[in-house]
């Protein structure tokens, strides 16, 4: 179905700037609770060093006791290098490892502590893990429509990434908003000129939004073709490196309310969304 989106529900990226430790046991509550809802992809961890990211130390421990015997959802964790991903690659029920890869010098060495060009190096080690334990690799271009640092940025460099990273066997890329900049006319433009050029990768949408502009950012990315993105139920969400106001994640509850007013079946079980909706709001408060 060409007007079917694959929709991936990020609670890690809900979580891991959340100022209060959630404990263990909530997590998993919270993300099985979420495995009944039928997204295609939940992102529920990662393996990157506890001091950068101490919410989401505990990933290994959730692994062991999050119910997959009756689900359609696949499991991602982020890695942020070729140690992380070795650590990932070990647990047999995660599908795929996300790698955020920025396009802005300053984020990527705050990000990860690395150059871009570094950095690239690292993508090739993760795909070459990946390969070789039946995982794939899905690449985040982090700053892809912009960076408030100052760092050169137009869309024809985010495309051109795209297409280098392309060239190293990666399947699914998705174009992030990381500060939350994006602009309906850069969405459209490289949604337009990505999709059509490649058309045998995935290229979807992980986009930042206020509650003011997060209709427009999804409908230009939709109506240019992207049917991948990430949400996360209530909104909530950034990324804590950018060392900026964290922005939000588009919401879940607002994409499927759009989608349900363009027409566009989602095949969620919508009992087990609500349910995980007054959970999300017992854990972040």
């Amino acid at each position: 179905m060409k007007n079917a989106i694959t929709l991936v529900e990020c609670p890690r990226d809900a979580m891991q700037g959340w100022e209060h430790f959630i404990p263990t046991e909530k997590k998993i509550a919270y993300l099985n609770q979420l495995l009944k809802v039928g997204y295609d992809v939940l992102d529920f961890g990662s393996f990157v060093s506890a001091k950068a990211i101490p919410q989401l130390a505990d990933t290994a421990l959730l692994i062991p006791k999050l119910d997959l015997s009756n689900t359609r959802t696949k499991l991602l964790a982020i890695i942020a290098n070729t140690r992380g991903a070795q650590d990932a690659v070990r647990f047999d029920e995660i599908s795929y490892l996300g790698f955020p890869f920025s396009i802005s010098e300053t984020f990527q060495l705050r990000n990860t502590n690395k150059t871009i060009m570094q950095s690239l190096a690292q993508v090739q080690e993760i795909q070459d893990l990946c390969i070789s334990n039946k995982k794939e690799l899905v690449v985040y271009i982090s700053m892809g429509f912009g960076n408030p640092y100052g760092d050169v940025y137009n869309a024809d460099i985010a495309i051109q990434w795209v297409e280098r990273l392309s060239q190293l066997g990666i399947k699914t890329i998705a174009m992030s908003d990381t500060v939350g900049l994006a602009k309906p006319t850069d969405i459209e433009y490289i949604f337009k000129n990505l999709i059509p050029a490649f058309p045998l990768l995935q290229i979807g949408a992980h986009f930042h939004s206020a509650p003011h502009n997060w209709q427009e950012k999804l409908q230009s990315a939709y109506n240019s073709g992207c049917r991948r993105f990430d949400t996360a139920i209530k909104g909530i969400g950034g990324c804590p490196m950018a060392e900026d106001v964290l922005v939000g994640n588009m919401a879940t509850e607002n994409l499927l309310y759009w989608a349900k007013e363009q027409h566009i079946p989602m095949q969620l079980n919508e009992a087990a969304f609500t349910e995980a909706m007054i959970r999300a709001a017992e854990i972040f408060i």
